[in-house]
C-alpha cells in the first residue's frame, strides 16, 4: 500500500499505474480484439473509433479533477486540444510516406500500430527528460517558449512547398545501406527470408513495410521537437504532459483513416496553428509583464479553442466545393 502511494515525479504510483492500465488495455484490444490481419479500416469505422478516443482522451480530465483539482484539468484539456490539432500536420505526413511506399490501405492500420506504440516510449524518454531538465532550470522554459514564437512565426510566412522528397530522408538512406531490403511487399510482414542473389543463401530481408514504419518513427521525433515544448508552456507537470500527450497521440491511428480523404479542407488551419503556437510561447511573457504567477488555465483553454475553432470555420468556408483528392491512396 506504501509503494503505491509514494510519489513518483511528483504524483502517486496509483495513478500512474491507472493511466498504464488503460493504455495497455487499449492496445490490446486494438491489436488483438478490434483488428485482425488485413483488416482494411473504412471511413465509418475510423470515425466512430476517433469519437471513442477523443472522448476517452476528454474523460480522462474527470479523473484529473477528481485526483487533482480544476486548475490542472484545464492545463490538460488545453495540453490535450493543443496535441491533438498538431497532430494533424503528422497525418498529412504520414499519408506522404504511405503514398511514396505504396502501401495498401489494408495494411495501414499494423504500421500505425506499431508506429504509435514506439511513439508512446519515445515520448515518455522525451518527457521524463524535459521534466528533469526543467525541474533543475527553471529558464529552460524560457528558451522552449522563444523557440515555439519563432516556430510559429517562420510556419506563418512559410510558402507553401511542394512535397517532401522523402527518397532524401536521412533515415531511410541510413536504412538501405545498412539493411537488405525486399523489392516488393510481403503481405503485412516487416521481415521476410529471402534467397541472396549474390551468395545463394536464404537471408532475412527488410520490408518496404518496415521502412515506412522507420520513417514514420522518425518523422513523429520531428513533430516532437515543437509538441513537448507547447505542453511544458502549458504545465510542468509530467503526469498531465504525459498522459494528454498520449492520449492525443493514442486517436492518431483513427484520426488518419477519418482524415486522410479530407485533409485539403483543413488548408488553413495551418496558420491558426503558427497563431497558437506563437499564443503558447507568449504565454509566459505575457504572465510575467501581468504580474501572474502563471497564466490563468481557463483563459488559455478557451483561447486555446478560439483559434482553433477560427482556422476550422476559415478553412472549412474557403475550400467548400473542393474536392481534393485523397492523399495516401493505394497505386
Amino acid at each position: 500500500m506504501e509503494l503505491i502511494t509514494t510519489l513518483f515525479m511528483g504524483t502517486p504510483v496509483w495513478m500512474w499505474l491507472v493511466f498504464i492500465g488503460i493504455v495497455l488495455g487499449l492496445l490490446v484490444l486494438d491489436l488483438g480484439v478490434f483488428n485482425t490481419e488485413d483488416h482494411e479500416i473504412g471511413i465509418a469505422e475510423s470515425l466512430r473509433m476517433s469519437a471513442f478516443y477523443i472522448t476517452l482522451g476528454v474523460a480522462f480530465s474527470g479523473f484529473v479533477w477528481w485526483q487533482i483539482g480544476p486548475t490542472e484539468t484545464a492545463q490538460y484539456l488545453t495540453a490535450f486540444v493543443v496535441e491533438k490539432t498538431l497532430a494533424l500536420d503528422n497525418i498529412f505526413v504520414i499519408a506522404l510516406i504511405f503514398s511514396f511506399f505504396a502501401i495498401p490501405r489494408k495494411y495501414q492500420h499494423r504500421v500505425l500500430f506499431w508506429g504509435i506504440l514506439g511513439v508512446i516510449l519515445l515520448r515518455g524518454l522525451m518527457i521524463g527528460l524535459g521534466a528533469t531538465i526543467v525541474a533543475q532550470y527553471h529558464w529552460v522554459l524560457y528558451l522552449f517558449a522563444i523557440f515555439l514564437v519563432i516556430t510559429g512565426v517562420r510556419m506563418l510566412f512559410a510558402k507553401d512547398d511542394e512535397e517532401p522528397d522523402l527518397s532524401r530522408n536521412p533515415v531511410l538512406r541510413l536504412a538501405r545501406k545498412w539493411l537488405r531490403v525486399s523489392d516488393e511487399l510481403h503481405g503485412n510482414r516487416f521481415f521476410v527470408r529471402l534467397q541472396d542473389a549474390k551468395t545463394g543463401k536464404m537471408v532475412r530481408f527488410a520490408t518496404p513495410l518496415f521502412l515506412a514504419l522507420l520513417t514514420i518513427e522518425f518523422a513523429d521525433l520531428i513533430f516532437a521537437v515543437d509538441s513537448v515544448p507547447a505542453v511544458f508552456t502549458i504545465t510542468t507537470d509530467p503526469f498531465i504532459v504525459y498522459t494528454s500527450n498520449i492520449f492525443a497521440i493514442l486517436g492518431l491511428r483513427a484520426l488518419f483513416f477519418a482524415l486522410s480523404a479530407i485533409l485539403h479542407r483543413f488548408a488553413y488551419l495551418k496558420y491558426a496553428l503558427s497563431i497558437l503556437l506563437i499564443f503558447i510561447g507568449s504565454k509566459l511573457f505575457i504572465a510575467d509583464a501581468m504580474g501572474w504567477e502563471k497564466f490563468p488555465p481557463a483563459w488559455s483553454l478557451g483561447i486555446t479553442f478560439a483559434i482553433l475553432g477560427a482556422g476550422v470555420v476559415v478553412s472549412l468556408v474557403k475550400t467548400r466545393g473542393d474536392t481534393g483528392s485523397e492523399i495516401g491512396k493505394d497505386h
